[in-house]
């Protein structure tokens, strides 16, 4: 694992829309590393979230990284717009990709980071054969499509074996989870070796939503009674 402490990227899909700039200030202003970008296609999963236009608004005003999650079919079609509309990591699904190997090139062809989203249901064994090539893995802990969904508990043995399996092999990978993190799961989803966390609304939902990204990032493996 990384020797960095842990990341936070808070999920703008669960941002009050009506206020996104305010919400964007928050994310600029707290202890959070990346803003979360979910791009829907109502194909891929059952929604639709927002499109390229909204993610160049957040990116005009944003001061950190936008980690850029594509839940769509054929992304190979829109990897330089979502370069150009601000993405520093482009993560694609697994399971929407015929050619990944050839996928992650293009991303890394723009300059960005590569990244690949399994679903529940999908092996972290199928990465083996391009984990070497891999920036990012999102392990997603609910089914892609809607916020606020309750955690799948699996996915703390998925994370652990995808730990194993990059060691030696691409010790610098960064193993996001993305669905249902809260601080309740959070420690032990860090102890199996995850480094970055998606929290969604549990963040943007909460009374005092910088207070809660400082609780995440103030959680310390080392000490926690897991």
């Amino acid at each position: 694992m990384s020797l960095q402490k842990h990341l936070i990227a808070p999920s703008v899909l669960a941002a009050d829309f009506a206020n996104l700039r305010d919400d964007i200030q928050m994310v600029n202003n707290s202890e959070a590393d990346w803003f979360h970008i979910d791009i829907m296609d109502g194909v891929f999963v059952p929604n639709i979230s927002f499109g390229f236009p909204v993610m160049q608004a957040i990116a005009k005003h944003a001061t950190k990284p936008l980690d850029v999650h594509l839940m769509i079919v054929d992304p190979d079609r829109y990897l330089k717009v979502c370069k150009d509309s601000g993405a520093d990591i482009i993560t694609v699904h697994y399971e929407a990709c015929t050619h990944l190997h050839r996928t992650l090139a293009a991303i890394k062809e723009l300059g960005c980071k590569a990244g690949v989203a399994l679903n529940p249901h999908t092996p972290v064994a199928l990465l083996k054969d391009v984990l070497a090539d891999l920036d990012l893995v999102c392990l997603m802990s609910v089914n892609p499509g809607f916020g606020g969904q309750k955690f799948i508990t699996n996915t703390y043995a998925k994370v652990q074996e995808l730990r194993g399996m990059a060691q030696g092999v691409n010790d610098g990978l960064f193993i996001e989870v993305d669905g249902g993190v809260t601080t309740d799961n959070a420690a032990r989803l860090l102890k199996a070796g995850a480094d970055v966390l998606v929290a969604g609304s549990f963040v943007f939902s909460a009374k005092d939503p910088i207070a809660t990204v400082k609780s995440l990032k103030d959680i310390d493996i080392n000490v926690q009674n897991i």
